[in-house]
């Protein structure tokens, strides 16, 4: 047993309000489950204090407000958000399975001047430290020994277990600045330079004020966390389960290529995950009617719901309440909700073939409307803005785009997120969602502009033009995948079919794999259609007529 221990709040608690209650009132309960461990909520707090301390002592930069946490589904991972958190910090999750290249992008926009490595983020310390001189605060928890780093980059603060003090001296208590912002996250961009879309903790409150009664969690519920932490609904997975004082479970990447066999080894009673790891379990048989009947919460967010999935989860999990999340990272985590009931969601749904996103959650306003940003009649399809609370203030250091996505809408008074999707209210004040009006796509949950991946492959010298397509596609701008086509510059004398596989490693190394094309096409020249434009028409049909 662990004793309690007295950690009542003083000052704001923001972010980290529902976790420390939940430590004061459980701290024996567990909080966490990952890579074989169990953790305690008092064993998560003292673990979390003991790094904060780290960090405020040897963190020296006085404008010091980002902290990088380079992890990945390990206890390093978690302790080090919280450290972050506790220690008045925002968080930047970085994942270190992303080239080393877009990592040290992100860090040097981000301004972090300490980062929380784990054992899998070790591999990009030589890159990131060669490229800044200046010193970096750098943690590795799961390290006793770091001579041989401290002795390789002087100029940085190395630190390992051995400089942590464990049980702390001092239990931390949260103290989170008024307007403090909690993280700040990477979203692709349609100009190559992803934008970086800083989420302050009042952002974060409104989502779990939103959701919690809603959800009604309890202490002894097991919940899943299958999304990276670099994707926002990581943060429903996280503050939302430690807000209740329930259990975080944490599949590895094995586990959730077989998210049917994590569900009943870990007797998980919510389930929240992207429609394509659902996909992905009916291909292996795993929604056969009944097959989880401890489940009581299934939730879905990232991609258009297919009505079919809806329809086989509910089937599978008989006593789950199924739900469908709908939200940009700008309006953090997710902004509209809808109950899926077989009985009657079905035959609604049917005529666009995925779910409804429902209505806008609590403190979150929803219109659609047209490029004049009026609103559309009812049935009239159009842009959808979100307005409220949950809404970022913009983007970071990046004013002209942050001027064009964040307006006040005529008639209006509150500035709305314009989320680029296309979308219809109907007469029941239910949305449906139609679609993206730009170039983005989600590839098995994650958001991709197709004019980054353009972007990247145009930087290679090779190349002259490039189109990239979602393909096979899945459902309303959802897919498993991307194809590119390019034409080559008139000095390349590559033979095309070594070119595209050597754009294809070139990609590899500036792109996370689901950004990188199953294949890259090189034809004479792009088709273009009568007003000039590429004609990505043409280029799906070649793609059906090959059955690729």
């Amino acid at each position: 047993m662990t004793a309690a221990v007295d950690v009542s709040p003083a000052g704001g608690v923001g972010i980290l309000g529902g976790f420390h209650r939940s430590v004061t009132a459980r701290p024996d309960r567990p909080a966490l489950r990952v890579a074989g461990q169990e953790l305690t909520y008092g064993d998560l707090h003292g673990r979390s204090s003991a790094l904060a301390v780290a960090l405020d002592r040897n963190d020296t930069d006085p404008l010091a407000r980002r902290t990088a946490v380079l992890a990945h589904r390990s206890p390093a991972a978690y302790v080090g958000v919280l450290a972050t958190l506790y220690s008045g910090r925002s968080y930047v999750p970085l994942n270190p399975r992303f080239p080393v290249q877009r990592i040290a992008d992100a860090l040097e926009r981000s301004g972090a001047s300490s980062l929380i490595v784990d054992e899998q983020g070790e591999h990009a310390l030589d890159h990131l430290l060669r490229a800044r001189p200046e010193g970096y605060l750098v943690i590795l928890p799961h390290r006793a020994d770091v001579r041989d780093l401290s002795s390789r980059f002087p100029d940085h603060r190395i630190l390992g277990t051995s400089e942590l003090t464990f049980p702390p001296a001092e239990q931390r208590e949260p103290m989170r600045a008024e307007g403090a912002e909690a993280y700040l996250l990477f979203t692709s961009g349609s100009t190559g330079r992803p934008k970086g879309v800083p989420i302050t903790d009042d952002n974060v409150l409104a989502y779990v004020r939103a959701v919690t009664e809603r959800l009604q969690l309890q202490e002894h519920d097991r919940c899943s966390q299958t999304f990276d932490l670099t994707f926002d609904p990581s943060v429903h997975d996280l503050f939302v389960t430690w807000e209740r004082g329930a259990c975080v479970c944490v599949p590895s990447d094995k586990q959730l290529l077989k998210p049917s066999g994590f569900i009943a080894q870990e007797q998980l009673t919510a389930w929240f995950g992207v429609p394509s790891l659902a996909v992905l379990m009916r291909r292996l048989g795993g929604l056969k009617p009944g097959a989880y009947p401890v489940l009581r919460l299934v939730l879905f967010a990232g991609e258009a719901l297919p009505v079919n999935v809806a329809r086989d989860f509910a089937a599978a999990a008989p006593n789950a309440e199924v739900l469908n999340l709908y939200g940009p990272t700008e309006a953090t985590i997710a902004c509209t909700a809808y109950r899926w009931d077989p009985a009657t969601s079905a035959t609604e749904d049917a005529r666009i073939g995925v779910v409804s996103i429902g209505r806008p959650l609590p403190g979150v306003d929803a219109l659609v409307v047209d490029e004049a940003l009026h609103p559309t009649s009812v049935g009239e399809p159009g842009e959808l803005l979100v307005s409220g609370a949950q809404i970022a203030g913009g983007y970071l250091d990046d004013d002209d785009r942050t001027a064009a996505a964040f307006v006040v809408p005529p008639g209006q008074s509150t500035i709305h997120y314009r989320t680029g999707d296309r979308a219809v209210a109907g007469s029941d004040g239910l949305i449906h969602f139609l679609g993206r009006i730009d170039s983005q796509v989600k590839i098995n949950g994650h958001r991709v502009e197709l004019g980054e991946v353009e972007a990247a492959l145009r930087e290679i010298r090779a190349v002259d033009e490039a189109v990239v397509v979602a393909w096979p596609e899945t459902g309303l701008s959802t897919a498993t995948g991307l194809v590119g086509f390019v034409s080559l510059s008139a000095d390349s004398d590559r033979a095309s079919g070594a070119i595209g596989n050597e754009l294809k490693a070139a990609l590899t190394a500036r792109l996370p794999s689901y950004m990188v094309p199953r294949s890259i096409r090189v034809l004479p020249a792009l088709p273009k259609n009568v007003n000039g434009k590429y004609d990505r028409s043409t280029l799906r049909a070649s793609l059906e007529a090959t059955d690729e």
